[in-house]
């Protein structure tokens, strides 16, 4: 049996990407691929951010997560994907894993109709099928989270991204991870404060990865936790970080109609 919640997300994962791939071909994903003319720049908006000395918020869409249960009762992607659009972030990540956070792959492509930010398709990538499966909907980045992959799994996962010209963001959570990460030239490196086994989330792993991340040339992430722009000034200071993906601490505003704390 599965001794944590990653793992039980994986095996249920594998066992319907095996179905999916007898159904779809590589040459209709090339397709659909070559019709779509929604992609935007995914790592290249938040290096310009940098480059102007600007923060940049990645801000998540999702129903519901294993942690929270349901975030949202009633789940609107897209007016979500145009509030957040109109509070200025600077990119989407949009949760696409069905079962355990009730997303689905056609929620980026109704966003993409409607909003013109980049998106991250956050899900959980165990087969290079899913990556151009992921560009078909629309989606400018993929997620390789390092806690759930092979080496050799993740080399293919990031090749096959940069064939297909999409941004990668390599997810760490502590400091074995950091380092693997570091031979993942092109990608951003986001730090996740929530330990993906536990789901306890605790922002000082932020600071305990960061040194060992400082020599990386893309784009630094820290991910969970952050629910207050205090918090993330406090990041910030402590790391020169400015890239922050957020995603309770919004949705739950929005669900009690409050004003965003940290946006």
């Amino acid at each position: 049996m599965p001794k944590n919640i990653l793992e039980k997300i994986i095996k249920n994962k594998t066992g319907k990407i095996e179905k999916l791939k007898k159904t779809i071909s590589s040459e209709t994903l090339n397709d659909f691929i070559n019709a779509n003319e929604s992609f935007i720049n995914f790592k290249g908006k938040v290096e310009d951010n940098i480059k102007d000395n600007k923060f940049s918020i990645i801000a998540e869409i999702k129903k519901a997560s294993p942690s929270a249960g349901i975030i949202i009762k009633d789940y609107n992607p897209v007016e979500i994907a145009s509030t957040y659009n109109k509070n200025k972030a600077t990119c989407l990540s949009v949760l696409t894993e069905e079962d355990f956070f009730y997303g689905n792959l056609i929620h980026i492509s109704k966003i993409k109709q409607k909003v013109k930010l980049p998106v991250l398709c956050k899900d959980f990538f165990i087969d290079k099928f899913q990556v151009s499966l992921a560009k078909s909907y629309g989606a400018d980045a993929i997620l390789v989270i390092l806690a759930g992959v092979s080496d050799n799994l993740a080399n293919e996962l990031y090749e096959e991204a940069l064939r297909l010209n999409m941004s990668i963001i390599v997810e760490v959570h502590t400091v074995e991870e950091a380092k693997r990460a570091l031979k993942f030239k092109n990608s951003l490196i986001g730090i996740n404060n929530r330990n993906l086994k536990t789901l306890k989330t605790e922002i000082n792993t932020t600071y305990d990865i960061h040194n060992v991340l400082v020599g990386h040339p893309g784009p630094l992430i820290s991910e969970s936790g952050i629910k207050t722009k205090d918090e993330l000034l406090e990041i910030s200071k402590k790391t020169s970080i400015k890239t922050f993906l957020i995603g309770e601490s919004l949705l739950k505003d929005l669900e009690n109609n409050s004003i965003f704390s940290v946006l």
